[in-house]
């Protein structure tokens, strides 16, 4: 006896209807290999039309740090994509060569530093949030966040915001 199997359909994204949709990204990491990812995220859905905000909680807080966001780091240490041998990646100055490297390849494909996009997202309609907690953690009012940081707001104001969203935790 032999089964066939149908091709599952290709699903078509025509159409779609961004009408309504609405994305919320969790960005908790402030080194410059994670900050990217909802960074892009963010812009992409703002092309489509979607509603979209960004809330920054722990150690996200450097993306928006007006002292730390210019100066991300990419640490190679205990990174296995990196392929190189974890005893190599502790030396001396690898941590510098590595970010060095990483926002050569970033200029390399015309992606803006992590200012310039966090602007880019602002201009096209996004929302930029810091969480209450972590603000008071690290003793950081508005005044030490970057300037189009729309506010401050707790856990819950965040889960509010987030009614119905699609929720990314980065």
């Amino acid at each position: 006896m032999t089964t066939t199997y149908a091709p599952a359909p290709v699903p078509t994204f025509e159409d779609a209807g961004t009408e309504g949709r609405k994305l919320c990204i969790i960005c908790s990491k402030g080194s410059l290999d994670m900050a990217y990812p909802g960074l892009v995220l963010a812009n992409a859905a703002l092309g489509e039309g979607i509603e979209t905000h960004l809330f920054f909680t722990f150690w996200g807080f450097d993306m928006i740090n007006k002292e730390t966001m210019g100066h991300l780091q990419f640490t190679p240490l205990g990174n296995p994509a990196t392929h190189m041998p974890p005893m190599l990646m502790g030396l001396p100055g690898m941590t510098a060569f590595a970010t060095h490297m990483m926002k050569k390849q970033i200029e390399g494909i015309d992606v803006p530093g992590v200012p310039e996009f966090l602007e880019m997202i602002t201009d096209a309609g996004g929302h930029l949030w810091a969480c209450r907690m972590s603000a008071d953690m690290m003793h950081l009012d508005e005044d030490d966040l970057y300037e189009r940081v729309e506010g401050i707001i707790s856990a819950s104001d965040f889960i509010d915001l987030s009614a119905g969203a699609q929720v990314i935790f980065v």
